[in-house]
């Protein structure tokens, strides 16, 4: 079984590889007098394959063209006739690579992706993208593209439910629901991109620079497979549909899938902007909550590096879906211990993101969807009301700390299967 690769695997952070090594930082060198020339020269080609592109409608003709000139720019678009696009199909769903995917599938065939998130009006239209209407809310956002694809005569809708770019090389992120509730019958696409030199697409760069980085780049070459359509079973929630076509993606494009979502990416990315204020609020933090003898799973520190870190996360996350990896990878760090982890967890943020998952989940657009496993445990106290003693209200606190400890330990042990002596 592909071991789970971690939230640091999934992205690249730098345009420069630090483990490259002197070879191929020589060879870039080598090659950047004729990558800027190559830069100029295809800015200019590609305002005027714009423009044409612009004045001819949507065919084959106009595809074939594009596609052609879109070579010459350096981006090379092929497809395996494996399994071509089924018309009856009204909704692809890709993995996500580059901020052009939509663009190079449109080139092999018709299909619209909707903008769910950034710039509307011209800048939308000259990026390929399909403006929705003004929605307010998830169930708003449904609507208007179950609607669209219950219309005649219209391309069928390709969506990316990673809702983020990666890699390419380690794993998948979590497919988001919402895309597979808009139909019951979807087509898998999977898409492999490669190129010489740099990385694919760099976490937070926008999609100007990534488009510039391309055209100074020699080629880069987009293999395109559809795979044959999947309906969703009867009983299967949307999440559970989405999680088997993530499974078939993934083994199809030979990376694993993983339950990293998109929050899980931003909110890495802010501990690595603020690593020191963010590390010093968490250790004061857990200093004040460590147990004197903690009760689980003890893991020596030098046991925590790579893959077993990941385990352990993994493991966590399960309990607790909501929660960021990079939290619970942060506070596995100081406790070594996955009860304890959990019990920190619970103590120090269960209402704030809960909370937060929640409203996420009722967002209008491309924000990450975390299903709520089992229903949070009902919390009894002997203190009903605010008691003006100290004594009754830590005791309350206490009552409702181990009652979150109990149901957060029982989900574990029940998910892997553990005896309790």
């Amino acid at each position: 079984m592909m071991e789970t690769p971690g939230i640091e695997q999934l992205f690249d952070f730098q345009r420069w590889p630090s483990d490259a090594g002197v070879p191929p930082l020589l060879l870039l060198a080598l090659y950047a007098p004729l990558g800027l020339a190559l830069l100029l020269l295809r800015l200019v080609i590609g305002a005027h394959v714009f423009l044409v592109s612009c004045t001819l409608p949507d065919c084959l003709l106009r595809r074939l063209f594009v596609r052609f000139m879109c070579s010459v720019l350096g981006m090379h678009v092929k497809r395996s006739h494996r399994w071509p696009p089924d018309r009856s199909v009204r909704l692809y769903t890709c993995n996500h690579v580059t901020p052009f995917d939509h663009n190079m599938i449109s080139l092999l065939t018709s299909c619209s992706t909707p903008m769910l998130e950034g710039s509307t009006g011209f800048m939308c239209w000259a990026r390929g993208f399909l403006e929705l209407d003004a929605v307010s809310g998830k169930a708003h956002l449904m609507a208007a593209l179950q609607q669209y694809c219950c219309s005649d005569g219209l391309p069928p809708l390709l969506l990316f439910p990673e809702e983020e770019t990666t890699n390419g090389r380690a794993g998948l992120l979590r497919f988001s629901s919402w895309a597979f509730s808009v139909s019951d019958c979807v087509q898998p696409v999977a898409l492999r991109v490669k190129r010489p030199f740099l990385p694919l697409s760099v976490a937070e760069s926008s999609w100007v620079t990534e488009l510039l980085w391309t055209l100074f780049i020699p080629f880069t070459v987009y293999q395109v497979r559809w795979l044959p359509p999947m309906t969703r079973d009867t009983g299967d929630s949307p999440q559970e549909f989405a999680d088997k076509v993530q499974e078939l993606l993934a083994a199809e494009l030979g990376m694993a899938p993983t339950r990293v979502t998109r929050a899980d990416k931003a909110e890495y990315l802010k501990r690595k902007r603020h690593p020191t204020v963010l590390a010093t609020n968490s250790s004061v933090s857990l200093a004040s909550h460590q147990p004197a003898h903690p009760v689980g799973l003890q893991v020596p520190s030098s046991g925590l590096q790579g893959g077993h870190m990941s385990k352990m996360a993994q493991q966590v996350k399960e309990v607790l879906p909501s929660f960021p990896l990079a939290v619970i990878t942060q506070d596995l760090a100081c406790t070594n211990c996955v009860n304890t982890t959990i019990t920190n967890l619970l103590e120090e943020h269960g209402d704030t993101w809960g909370e937060r998952s929640d409203e996420t989940s009722a967002g209008p657009s491309r924000s990450s969807l975390v299903p709520r496993t089992m229903p949070p445990p009902r919390i009894e106290s002997h203190a009903n009301t605010f008691e003006k003693s100290p004594v009754d209200r830590h005791l309350s606190l206490q009552e409702r700390k181990e009652a979150l400890y109990a149901y957060a330990r029982r989900c574990y042990i029940e998910k892997h299967g553990l005896s309790v002596d």
